[in-house]
């Protein structure tokens, strides 16, 4: 596909090119990487910066041909890199497994979630790319690479969450368990001083729990919204905050049913831990998104301090969220070597308000070690977001190995990764 502008899923970014292959299989993919000067995978657009971007060629993987295959006594399921999240699950819930965790949105690729750290919550749950066990990649020279935790230990950990720096991921093999429910329960109107004093027993009180604010009301958090995998009590009134009896979306007045199934109402699991049905258009549309992972000891008074700048995010601010994310030994997950909270703010799509509001809460939290999405809108220095990553010699070493002459690479990486 040439000659056609070509955009992120949010419209905030315009790609350097508008030259967009679809390979349908791994041998053509094969021959479009190894011809190509610059090339870069492009997953289902949902970063909100140039992560993805190049002056070459892009491509995507949605069109490989592959299915879900299913090893039960390994507890793996071997799944297409271009698959939506959706799309594997409702493949492993009709053979009765499950993945331990899922993002707000089902509608984001499996590769393109794995390459970028993306994380639904709770605070024993790591990132998606935590389920890598194996991954499949086409290197820049074309030559089909597989690795796998078991037989590669000392390079496997750079690979999965990897920025696209290693290669196009053909397929990746997950970590999979039995199918389990999951009901989830919303409460209203939580005070935020209740939210920093608790906030340990909070994000611990089901298996992913999530807190939704839009900073309109800086004493409220408006929404507490958690997710359970047992049939645990869910009282009138918690932590000063009440049970809501109606359906709730995480974006304050969007319409409800394009949220998932609430009020304790058991369902499958890929049913209920993403935010968003399947059927549904994600989230609100046209936004951009930033998002800080902090060490999780911070998180009472990272509250305290998006509080204190309530009044200057706010205009740009469509919703916060507030999760958790336990630690993992990824050389470029932003939970490398700690448990994590993360702040995440869903803007409107205004660049100056967006910068204004960012620049505000940079400054906020710089005292809290932040470490910001890769796949976000952020203005941390690059030295600064190198610092973080004690394995980024290691990762640079691998990439240099997988792709010399930086095929693959772009300003994006050159700025903060190479």
């Amino acid at each position: 596909m040439d000659g056609v502008e070509l955009r992120n899923w949010a419209g905030n970014i315009t790609f350097s090119t508008e030259r967009l292959h679809r390979p349908t299989s791994v041998e053509e993919l094969q021959e479009l990487v190894a011809s190509s000067d610059r090339i870069r995978a492009l997953g289902s657009g949902h970063s909100f910066n140039r992560v993805a971007d190049t002056t070459g060629d892009l491509v995507t993987v949605r069109d490989l041909a592959g299915e879900v295959t299913i090893d039960p006594e390994n507890r793996t399921a071997d799944v297409p890199a271009g698959a939506r999240y959706g799309e594997v699950t409702i493949a492993l819930q009709a053979q009765g497994w499950a993945l331990h965790n899922l993002g707000s949105l089902p509608h984001i690729s499996v590769a393109g979630a794995c390459a970028t750290g993306t994380h639904g919550s709770g605070v024993k749950n790591g990132n998606l790319s935590t389920a890598a066990r194996a991954i499949e990649f086409v290197r820049a020279d074309g030559e089909v690479v597989k690795l796998s935790q078991a037989e590669h230990p000392n390079t496997f950990p750079g690979a999965v969450l990897s920025l696209g720096a290693l290669g196009i991921t053909a397929r990746l093999t997950l970590a999979i368990e039995p199918t389990y429910d999951v009901r989830q329960h919303v409460w209203l109107d939580l005070p935020t001083t209740n939210a920093i004093e608790h906030v340990d027993e909070i994000t611990a009180a089901g298996y992913s729990v999530s807190l939704f604010t839009d900073w309109s009301r800086p004493d409220t958090i408006d929404k507490v919204w958690v997710k359970s995998r047992d049939d645990t009590d869910a009282p009138a009134e918690r932590w000063g905050a009440r049970l809501a009896s109606t359906p709730q979306h995480p974006i304050t007045g969007q319409d409800t049913d394009a949220a998932t199934e609430q009020l304790g109402v058991p369902g499958p699991w890929n049913e209920r831990l993403p935010h968003f049905r399947l059927a549904f258009t994600p989230s609100a549309g046209e936004e951009q998104q930033t998002e800080y992972l902090l060490p999780r000891e911070h998180a009472g008074a990272a509250i305290a301090a998006l509080r204190g700048i309530a009044g200057t995010i706010r205009d740009a601010l469509q919703v916060c969220e507030i999760r958790t994310i336990a630690a993992d030994e990824l050389w470029l997950s932003p939970s490398h070597g700690r448990d994590t909270v993360a702040l995440h703010f869903t803007w409107v799509d205004d660049d100056a308000l967006v910068h204004r509001a960012v620049q505000a809460i940079e400054t906020a939290i710089a005292g809290f070690d932040p470490r910001p999405h890769w796949g976000k809108v952020f203005l941390m220095d690059p030295a600064q977001v190198r610092s973080h990553y004690p394995q980024l010699p290691a990762f640079q070493q691998l990439a240099q190995e997988c792709d010399p002459n930086r095929k693959l690479g772009n300003a994006y990486l050159e700025r903060f990764v190479y």
